[in-house]
């Protein structure tokens, strides 16, 4: 019985395509907020494969690079 290791999020390939729900997983928030982040044209951008909708590890960080760069001290 094999079992198909992901290797971290930080050690992945810039070129990788991740799924919806990885891409959920990866930034901790149910597929729901995804979705409506999609709607409002926020977060990583996806785009499709046939009907599967697909985004890639350079996005991610790219969206989590903008997203805390969008954070402030507190005064």
């Amino acid at each position: 019985m094999s079992t198909l290791h992901t290797p971290p999020f930080h050690e992945r390939d810039d070129d990788e395509l991740l799924t919806f729900n990885e891409v959920a997983e990866i930034l901790r928030v149910p597929i729901n907020t995804l979705r409506w982040w999609r709607q409002l044209d926020q977060g990583p951008r996806f785009f499709k494969i046939g009907r599967q909708l697909r985004t890639t590890v350079a996005e991610v960080r790219t969206y989590l690079d903008a997203a805390q760069g969008d954070l402030r001290p507190l005064a």
